[in-house]
């Protein structure tokens, strides 16, 4: 396949803080593929100018294959080779990325529509790439494709290969319990014709459970519902299932299959903080004094269960990019986000839902108790949940909520806006990409949530 880089659509909506991610085929086409590619490659040879070859892998949306054909041209185009292991999950790419020492690019755009698609880049072992760290450089000379600025093309062109990792990504997987110590639990996986339809199964081949995989068909047009967990509406389906058929848990991925959030054996959503709190103990448990990053609108219940266990909390701003950067700095185990990404050392500080599921059936198989009594000790919060409020000016907005609380608590401008009062704290960031402000707030119970809520709001003005 040759694509021309004469068409190249522009960038500004379509490259983010940490990834690229537009529809298709209006902001992301393949000649903006292809462009991006010998984007990547340029900056692979400067960044790593030992590396010769790229991992590519792409999720199930039906406009993957030439997305994929057409950046792959614009990498070789650079001198590099390419090793397309064509389809699979988010965390299986870093894990060749990570194994095989190569950059990687993975074809998705997560939890996104249908009609989107996107790249999330690393570099060699799953090292993260944002836009002050290499994006901002791809997106410069991927612009400049088809003008006289264009980046010069190699000599000598990469070749392409293929290969299938997906065996040697399950022993890896696997690699992170006991799995001597598993018991025949119940498990209910809703992998929304999402990328867990392969990788699920494939793992859980070799485990005791009793597992039911719904909606495994891989489809990109996503026919039963969004991929998307962290909405309640999207978890329907799979509490309904866990409930009728007794299940011990409900595991739910998102399209590419890089978070999980999990169902107890009531029917009842367990938040990405739980979940944090949860496998934050256990890690620890294996590796005394160690450290734990977790994100800013996580609960509080996080740092303290790490204190508990003898570790060190670590906070830090929303984001996989900085969330890997800190774990890198720090030495950190373990890396936990409200967003129900999970982060482990042992896996080149990259995400997985797949190696955060495995922990939690271990921890439930230990247990004389099922997930919901497992959980009560960290329930001490109520919170209110992400709640998006659209402003024409955000930063103002921010101020005046900063001004209000000034003196009346802890304010800190690590990540937009955040003020701990004691009893309640919040957050308040602008969107990255649309005239929203973000609020997440937790208090002592719904009541005191409710209030603060509006309390919050009212200054803003919502």
């Amino acid at each position: 396949m040759t694509v021309s880089s004469n068409d190249v659509l522009p960038l500004d909506k379509i490259v983010k803080a940490y990834d690229i991610r537009g529809t298709y085929p209006d902001q992301i086409d393949a000649p903006t593929c292809r462009a991006l590619g010998v984007g990547f490659g340029a900056y692979v040879r400067s960044a790593e100018p030992e590396t010769t070859s790229v991992v590519v892998c792409r999720d199930m949306r039906p406009s993957g294959p030439e997305l994929v054909g057409a950046f792959a041209e614009g990498v070789m185009s650079q001198g590099l080779d390419v090793l397309d292991i064509g389809m699979g999950s988010t965390d299986l790419m870093y894990f060749a990325s990570g194994s095989l020492d190569m950059p990687g690019a993975m074809f998705t755009a997560s939890h996104n529509p249908a009609e989107y698609n996107g790249i999330k880049v690393c570099r060699s072992g799953a090292a993260p790439i944002g836009q002050d760290t290499g994006l901002a450089q791809i997106r410069s000379v991927a612009e400049a494709e088809g003008t006289d600025a264009a980046a010069d093309d190699a000599e000598t062109p990469g070749t392409l290969r293929t290969d299938d990792l997906l065996d040697a990504f399950v022993d890896h997987v696997l690699s992170f319990i006991d799995t001597s110590k598993l018991k025949p639990l119940k498990v209910i996986a809703d992998t929304a014709n999402g990328m867990g339809g392969m990788v699920v199964p494939a793992v859980f081949a070799k485990l005791p459970f009793d597992l039911e995989v719904m909606y495994p068909e891989l489809d990109g047009s996503f026919p039963n519902h969004e991929a998307n967990p962290i909405e309640v509406e999207n978890l329907r389906d799979l509490q309904a299932r866990v409930l009728e058929t007794g299940a011990d848990i409900g595991l739910a991925f998102d399209g590419d299959a890089d978070r999980v959030f999990c169902v107890d054996e009531k029917g009842q959503p367990v938040s990405g903080s739980l979940t944090t709190a949860l496998l934050a103990g256990a890690i620890l448990d294996r590796n005394p004094g160690a450290k734990v990053i977790y994100n800013l609108i996580c609960s509080k219940v996080v740092p303290e269960v790490v204190a508990e266990h003898g570790g060190t909390a670590i906070r830090t701003r929303v984001g996989h990019s900085f969330i890997k950067q800190v774990m890198a700095d720090e030495g950190a185990v373990f890396g936990g986000e409200h967003s129900a990404h999970y982060y482990f050392a042992d896996n080149w500080r990259a995400d997985s839902g797949l190696i955060a599921s495995m922990f939690v059936l271990e921890q439930l198989s230990s247990a004389d108790a099922p997930l919901s009594e497992l959980l009560v000790p960290l329930q001490r919060y109520a919170a209110s949940g992400e709640i998006n409020t659209r402003v024409s000016d955000a930063a103002a907005v921010i101020d005046a909520v900063a001004a209000h609380y000034d003196g009346l608590g802890t304010i800190d401008r690590l990540d937009g806006l955040t003020v701990d009062l004691g009893e309640w704290w919040f957050n308040l960031r602008a969107s990255n990409t649309e005239p929203l402000l973000r609020l997440n707030l937790e208090a002592a119970d719904d009541d005191a949530v409710a209030t603060r809520v509006a309390e919050v709001q009212a200054i803003m003005g919502a």
